[in-house]
């Protein structure tokens, strides 16, 4: 690795930390020596980069720092181009098109060098065999996520039995040719997954549920931990 790559990538770490990262962690990460993780650090801060810490304790990054845009490696790109085209072909159409517009505006923004790897690039997802239809707006529903709002659907489980509920909306998930929408049920009083194309009919609620939706994400991981390997869906 290079030594300018070198020390982007210690950037790039440092910014996904979430604590301060000893040295022996970027050693391992980047296969060089501890010896030259400390140099790299001493450049970086010779540069006026905002890494502060100590050897033995850890470094970090400021939050406020921000690189220039799109110093992004071909790796980096080739998984923007490839996770875009998933999206694109699996996902609501308004996601599609911002998925879409993310590559347009990614190539538009890159040096010529680099416009290959979005041009041409060595990853492809195939498009889905088969895609379940949705019976409601997904970007509604995105919409009811991030505002906290309830839902009132009718749903048609497996067996073709159709019920009312009232359910808070969490996250969606993609899967390759269906999405299934996780919440708490009212009427069960625990989480539910219920795939989006047996949604019969849905009312988007004014009202807010209880729930502020860090507390009800953790809440969830935890109840998908414990319950793995059990079936969740309805």
């Amino acid at each position: 690795m290079r030594r300018a790559d070198r020390l982007f990538q210690i950037i790039q770490i440092l910014r996904r930390a979430k604590r301060p990262v000893t040295a022996r962690v970027l050693s391992e990460e980047l296969e060089v020596s501890m010896r030259t993780v400390y140099r790299d650090i001493a450049d970086l801060m010779g540069q006026r980069v905002p890494v502060s810490g100590e050897a033995g304790i850890g470094y970090v990054l400021d939050r406020d720092y921000d690189m220039p845009p799109l110093m992004l490696t071909p790796d980096e790109l080739e998984a923007a181009v490839l996770g875009a085209q998933w999206v694109a072909q699996r996902s609501d159409p308004a996601l599609a098109r911002a998925a879409r517009d993310l590559i347009a505006k990614i190539a538009a923004a890159l040096p010529d060098p680099l416009r290959l790897f979005i041009a041409e690039p060595t990853v492809s997802t195939p498009p889905p065999q088969s895609l379940c239809v949705d019976t409601l707006s997904i970007a509604q529903v995105r919409e009811w996520i991030r505002a906290g709002r309830k839902l009132r659907i009718r749903y048609r489980d497996e067996l073709g039995r159709v019920s009312e509920r009232t359910i808070w909306p969490l996250l969606i998930g993609y899967a390759d040719a269906v999405r299934l929408l996780a919440a708490w049920c009212e009427l069960r009083q625990a989480f539910r997954h219920f795939r989006t194309d047996r949604i019969v009919e849905a009312a988007f609620l004014e009202e807010e549920h209880e729930g502020r939706r860090s507390v009800l994400m953790a809440r969830w991981k935890a109840h998908m931990k414990e319950s793995r390997g059990v079936d969740l869906s309805e």
